[in-house]
């Protein structure tokens, strides 16, 4: 079944010019592009955004990084998008992510990890809602 899934290259891809490699990834891996925009956030939208962490000890460090430059967001399709492309990027942290992911090619550590990808099918399409009106979605 066709699913949506929400995912962000961060600002580290972006900033170290893997931003085409990480597509091509995706496309690659049967992805459909239903939505896409380059952002720079401002921290208001960032604490909106990842709000469930905001207790967190990593909270202040986690906006520091998602702000610090362009991020480029993403509303993919594909049959199990969600399990999908949690495959595809590997684990959170690069050094423990398997071969060829997303996160082992790109990372450098447990937060500058290049990628987000929704965690669950909630989590995407409140994502997905969050940086996209209905009518973007194509």
């Amino acid at each position: 079944m066709k699913e949506l899934t929400f995912s962000i290259v961060k600002p580290d891809a972006m900033a170290a010019g893997t931003t085409g490699k990480i597509l091509d990834r995706l496309l690659a891996e049967g992805f459909v592009i239903r939505g896409m925009k380059c952002m720079h956030l401002a921290a208001k939208e960032a604490e909106g955004f990842y709000a469930e962490h905001r207790e967190k000890p990593f909270f202040p460090s986690l906006i520091r990084f998602v702000t610090e430059g362009p991020i480029l967001v993403m509303a993919l399709e594909k049959d199990g998008a969600v399990a999908d492309l949690r495959k595809v990027m590997g684990a959170t942290d690069p050094a423990e992510a398997d071969p060829n992911t997303i996160r082992k090619l790109f990372g450098t550590s447990k937060e500058r990890n290049a990628i987000h990808g929704s965690a669950n099918p909630e989590d995407a399409r409140r994502e997905v809602a969050y940086f996209f009106a209905a009518v973007e979605i194509k």
